[in-house]
């Protein structure tokens, strides 16, 4: 039994010796795939820049379906066409819906494949009272650095930062090699349906197709990833789907509350929405998310390099910690969020029926219809009918071997020195969901260095960007379009 046991010890202590070199080599060959590309000097910022973006955070152009005013995506156009007079002038308006903007910079070889930059001039409403933030929402005011407001980084950031960079470049003379489209829509907070649908529509019918798409997107965080000394520039190559879906429990029955059943419809219902909260979704990591992870474990320090260049030995690991936060989990799975419920209509009275709506976001590989069967098969309870309300399916992933993502690249190493660059996952919902066949290389970032805690910012209370950020997004842009034309 002796010898056994020894022999058994060995044996685990080979294996282990085994183990640990597999892991040495591996990680130790793992090269790091980020470009060499050296950085540009500062080009100076056109003076009064933050000026007009404070300007334009000052109309408020929400997007709200209950109280939508239209008169300020007017005003805001009116704006634009003051401020940017050679945008105005040089580039072509085409006039697709009243409130979107689509603009057109031709470019000196109309057989190169034109580029599309995209950003949204709609902001989301502000919820409670506007006290609570440090200052107005919408009063675009400049103080300490910052310019602070409703839209500051989602997403006038983006539109101005394409305005002011064109503006420059028109200025010094400037002609790009390919045409450059614009395309602004006004409802992207609430679905894009009659802005970026509809210019996308028109884009087809004219046959256009893009080398690459640009929209906003993911953002360089400073603090990215424990084990990631290097501020990450996640550029997003993929973005989930949603899908919600309609839960109903009927019962044949409802009654009197004084004397209860054993089994009501809310109680049922309510059974169903915490199997599928116990029963997450499966997680991988694969697709846009691996891909992030070979991106950032050649820059990371040790173990975390070991721990994210092995995962076939550590992905269960890795999957079992990024399911603690909200925000990692959302990369690995598809996610379950039960949003509205509802049944009843007296304290005394069993409804015979009650209703929820659960929210999922679809990672790339799995559908609308994967989803609701997997639902079904969770629930497992003939009472409970489900069914789809609305949703679109996740994004194709696009390369990153491509011209697009090649350029962007290139262009936040060159304005952002010392920064990493990992093609990512969005988990959120874009404009350019509505773009997927006009193009098979669509990407989303917003050139802006921020801290993790500064997210909540976005939708969220005081939102703003510092003046240097604003100024470092028009050098991006700038350097993209120069970029682009090569």
């Amino acid at each position: 039994m002796k010898k056994l046991f020894r022999l058994l010890l060995r044996l685990f202590l080979l294996a282990m010796v085994i183990i640990a070199g597999i892991i040495i080599v591996k990680t130790s060959g793992v090269s790091s795939r980020q470009a060499i590309i050296e950085p540009i000097a500062p080009v100076s910022i056109k003076e009064g820049a933050e000026n007009r973006l404070s300007g334009a955070i000052q109309i408020p152009t929400i997007s709200d379906p209950k109280d939508f005013d239209e008169s300020t995506f007017l005003d805001l156009d009116t704006f634009i066409q003051k401020k940017y007079p050679l945008v105005t002038s040089i580039l072509e308006r085409i006039e697709v819906t009243p409130l979107s903007i689509v603009l057109k910079w031709a470019g000196k070889h109309a057989d190169l494949q034109p580029v599309l930059l995209m950003g949204h001039t709609d902001v989301v409403p502000v919820e409670g009272d506007n006290n609570q933030w440090q200052e107005d929402p919408f009063s675009g005011v400049i103080k300490d650095g910052f310019i602070w407001g409703r839209g500051t980084l989602d997403d006038k950031l983006t539109v101005f930062s394409i305005l002011e960079s064109i503006e420059q470049l028109l200025a010094e003379g400037y002609s790009p090699n390919r045409n450059i489209y614009l395309a602004f829509g006004h409802d992207e907070e609430t679905g894009g349906k009659q802005g970026a649908q509809q210019i996308a529509d028109w884009f087809k019918k004219e046959k256009i197709q893009f080398e690459y798409i640009l929209d906003e997107g993911l953002l360089i965080l400073e603090d990215a990833v424990t084990g990631l000394k290097q501020p990450a520039a996640m550029i997003g190559i993929a973005e989930k789907g949603y899908v919600t879906l309609d839960l109903t429990a009927r019962l044949k029955n409802g009654g009197h509350s004084s004397m209860p059943p054993a089994e009501t419809a809310i109680g049922v219902l309510s059974m169903a929405i915490v199997n599928l909260q116990e029963n997450p979704f499966p997680a991988t990591i694969d697709g846009a998310t691996g891909i992030f992870f070979d991106h950032i474990a050649p820059e990371m320090s040790w173990p975390f390099k070991a721990l994210i260049s092995n995962r076939w030995l550590t992905e269960s690991l890795l999957i079992h910690q990024l399911s603690k936060e909200p925000a990692s989990n959302a990369i690995v799975r598809t996610t379950t969020a039960p949003t509205i419920i509802s049944g009843g209509i007296k304290d005394n009275v069993l409804p015979s029926e009650a209703s929820a709506k659960v929210n999922f976001r679809i990672r790339p590989g799995e559908t609308q219809a994967t989803v609701a069967d997997h639902v079904r098969e969770i629930i497992a309870d003939p009472r409970i009918e489900v069914s789809i309300d609305m949703g679109n399916e996740p994004s194709a992933i696009s390369g990153t071997e491509s011209f697009g993502f090649q350029v962007i690249q290139k262009s936040i190493q060159e304005v952002f020195p010392g920064v990493i660059v990992a093609p990512s996952l969005v988990i959120g919902g874009t404009d350019s969901r509505h773009y997927q066949d006009l193009s098979d290389n669509i990407y989303r970032f917003m050139p802006v260095m921020i801290h993790k805690e500064d997210l909540t910012r976005i939708h969220g209370k005081n939102e703003r960007v510092s003046v240097e950020n604003y100024h470092q997004s028009i050098r991006f842009f700038r350097q993209l379009i120069l970029n682009s034309g090569k």
